[in-house]
């Protein structure tokens, strides 16, 4: 077990952390990318540093992790998962940058699933929905918002915990998710529906 505090925007740290992780570990057979952040901003409201900063550790962190763990995983076993979110495909007012940055995860998904399967690796996404976590407890809705959206949106389980997500993700990076790639799983709670 190894541990690398780095800011997944910042090209120079993911490249230390990813050189650190290979060394200290002999080889990286897995990435899950999974930092993130949320911000819930009308669109009115917007700023272009808003959007800047969701789509620096959503989107940039995921694809500069990729790039940077993609020559070390090994041929026909590599997998990498990457967190996407329900808000990519499923409409959410006042997350219009959020929902676009992780929509951007996954065609980034797609795409290397596709790049990278003549070396038999991988590519996969896990769209959470609402999560107990501290992200989603520091959400904040604009003043005069519909604050009872999510207990409409979640009408089967409520919110998940994040056991849930790391054992979808333990799964996709095990020989039993050996042939899942491409593609996306959405652990939503039934928000889709």
């Amino acid at each position: 077990f190894v541990t690398h505090v780095a800011d997944v925007s910042d090209e120079a740290a993911v490249i230390a952390a990813v050189a650190a992780a290979a060394e200290a570990l002999g080889g990286i057979d897995v990435l899950a990318n999974v930092a993130g952040m949320q911000r819930t901003t009308p669109l009115a409201t917007l700023t272009v540093a808003q959007m800047s900063e969701l789509f620096a550790v959503n989107t940039l962190g995921t694809v500069l992790f990729c790039r940077e763990v993609a020559p070390h995983l090994p041929d026909g076993t590599g997998v990498i998962v990457n967190i996407a979110s329900s808000a990519a495909t499923h409409g959410h007012p006042y997350m219009s940058a959020y929902a676009a940055s992780k929509g951007a995860v996954l065609a980034l998904t797609q795409t290397l699933a596709a790049e990278l399967a003549p070396r038999g690796i991988r590519v996969l996404a896990i769209s959470p929905g609402g999560v107990r976590t501290a992200l989603t407890a520091a959400v904040t809705f604009p003043e005069g918002a519909d604050r009872s959206y999510y207990a409409r949106v979640l009408p089967l389980l409520g919110f998940g915990e994040p056991e849930q997500i790391a054992a979808a993700i333990a799964f996709a990076a095990s020989s039993d998710g050996g042939y899942w790639t491409g593609s996306e799983l959405r652990i939503d709670g039934g928000s889709h529906i």
